[in-house]
């Protein structure tokens, strides 16, 4: 799943805060690039974060407060699946149960059961 954030920047001695209404967080940067990136991670994070506790992602929000003379608005996209892939990556034990005849005829040719489970997800899931 695919969003845009619109998130607050605001330079301050020479690095940059990030104001996410949004998520109702903020981070920081050295410069723009880092600030932008920063964003992308707080948002993919928290967006995970609350996927995992059975909360939705926060829908963007498209009306911005008023901004102060310092601020500017940034649109920020985030694509939750990918940054779970990227950042989410550990591997968890799954337990199945197949035919007694079938892991005897897989373990003659030494099939990979992870690796075949994992490519039939997704398949299945189409990603």
């Amino acid at each position: 799943m695919k969003n845009i954030y619109t998130v607050i920047m605001q330079k301050n001695k020479g690095s940059y805060y990030v104001d996410i209404p949004d998520f109702n967080t903020g981070t920081q940067g050295a410069d723009l690039i880092e600030a932008m990136a920063m964003a992308r991670d707080a948002i993919g994070i928290l967006g995970i974060d609350a996927e995992d506790d059975g909360e939705p992602i926060p829908e963007p929000n498209t009306s911005v407060r008023a901004l102060a003379d310092d601020e500017f608005a940034v649109l920020i996209d985030v694509d939750f699946i990918q940054y779970r892939k990227d950042n989410d990556n550990k591997s968890v034990r799954k337990n199945c149960t197949i035919p007694y005849w079938l892991s005897v005829e897989a373990d003659k040719v030494h099939i990979n059961y992870s690796k075949v489970l994992q490519n039939a997800l997704v398949k299945e899931l189409e990603i």
